[in-house]
């Protein structure tokens, strides 16, 4: 057991784990408890493989050591913490009580050094599996199924987010398996695996950055531009939405009121589109949506929608939309809509008795 040997084995876990250290000292993007949540988990793959690395050579000498059933607790327990700590990096607002699976399997696994419940050292250093032989590979199963299930299920997500989803969930999946049949030779996998893992879903955040409005997290205006080209041709119809009365609860109620109540109508946006009707945050109180393959009958549910979610908040929104016709452009479909929002906004105001030219 040498140092250039653990390298050897271990030299691309350690370059991306320290790729992962550097941009994380220099993030100026993510909450700290994000940055510090990465840390911890980088952290438990380094202890992880140095962990591996010393039980593998004390599996080779022909004798046996008590201090390798300990590492092999150690091992089985910090898979299944490295799960549970990268489900809290992707949803931080998981229950703590997420944890109990892992510490039970950790207790049962440190119980099992003198009962060999889990697994079993024989005098001759050869391992051998217990009742409870598998326990951890269903556990950490478990814990990958919600979090491939999680990840699928996030409201915000658009398709061509999938891909890196699918290459996350494959990947965790294939290194969570293999060792089953290839124990000798792939227990090392799973660390690197989780590793590049982290680092993929970095890059995903820092394209979410530059892809979303920060205080509604709905598409921002450059990404409204970029889909207006990228979906051409799919484009049926353009909704176009203005808040009522922001510059009212800015200056009577502050403006973190105004971005509560921008918040607010960007969740009702949101709760009624489908996959295929992508939601922009335009402007300061303005808002858009391509929808691409919608009918005429889909966009006026989905404005229906709108207004029916807005109905059950304290604030107004006018809206307007317009289905394209062969050969307009996406700006001309967004100005008919446009025009058909300021109607709307006019007799708002009408009603308030304050006329207005402009919204």
């Amino acid at each position: 057991m040498t140092l250039s040997g653990y390298l050897s084995e271990h030299w691309g876990l350690l370059m991306i784990l320290t790729a992962i250290g550097l941009v994380l000292h220099s993030d100026i993007q993510l909450e700290r408890r994000i940055i510090y949540r990465i840390s911890f988990t980088t952290a438990m793959l380094f202890l992880y493989s140095v962990s591996c690395y010393t039980e593998s050579y004390l599996s080779d000498l022909p004798s046996y050591s008590v201090l390798r059933p300990i590492l092999c607790a150690v091992n089985y327990s910090l898979v299944t913490f490295i799960l549970v700590s990268a489900i809290m990096i992707m949803y931080p607002s998981q229950k703590k009580y997420l944890l109990i699976p892992a510490v039970l399997n950790a207790a049962l696994c440190f119980i099992s050094i003198p009962t060999g419940i889990v697994f079993r050292i024989s005098s001759d250093n050869h391992f051998g599996r217990g009742t409870l032989g598998y326990l951890t590979y269903f556990i950490d199963a478990l814990y990958l199924i919600y979090l491939i299930i999680t990840m699928f299920r996030t409201h915000r997500t658009e398709k061509e987010d999938y891909s890196l989803m699918i290459f996350m969930s494959i990947a965790s999946v294939f290194c969570l398996i293999m060792p089953l049949f290839m124990e000798e030779t792939a227990h090392h996998w799973f660390n690197i695996t989780i590793a590049i893992d982290i680092l993929v879903y970095y890059i995903f955040l820092l394209q979410q950055f530059t892809k979303r409005d920060p205080l509604t997290k709905l598409l921002n205006r450059k990404s409204y531009y970029t889909d207006s080209e990228k979906y051409f041709e799919g484009i049926t119809a353009v909704v176009a939405m203005d808040m009522d009365g922001l510059k009212e609860i800015n200056d009577n109620s502050g403006h973190i009121a105004g971005d509560i109540a921008l918040k607010a109508l960007a969740d009702c946006f949101s709760a009624a589109a489908n996959k295929e009707q992508r939601v922009y945050r335009i402007g300061g109180d303005e808002y858009a949506i391509l929808c691409i393959g919608s009918s005429e009958e889909g966009v006026k549910s989905l404005v229906e929608k709108i207004k029916q979610n807005i109905s059950r908040t304290e604030y107004s929104c006018s809206v307007g939309y317009a289905v394209r016709d062969d050969g307009s452009s996406i700006d001309e479909t967004y100005h008919r809509a446009d025009s058909m929002l300021y109607a709307e906004k006019k007799l708002y105001y009408a009603k308030k008795g304050n006329i207005r030219d402009k919204k």
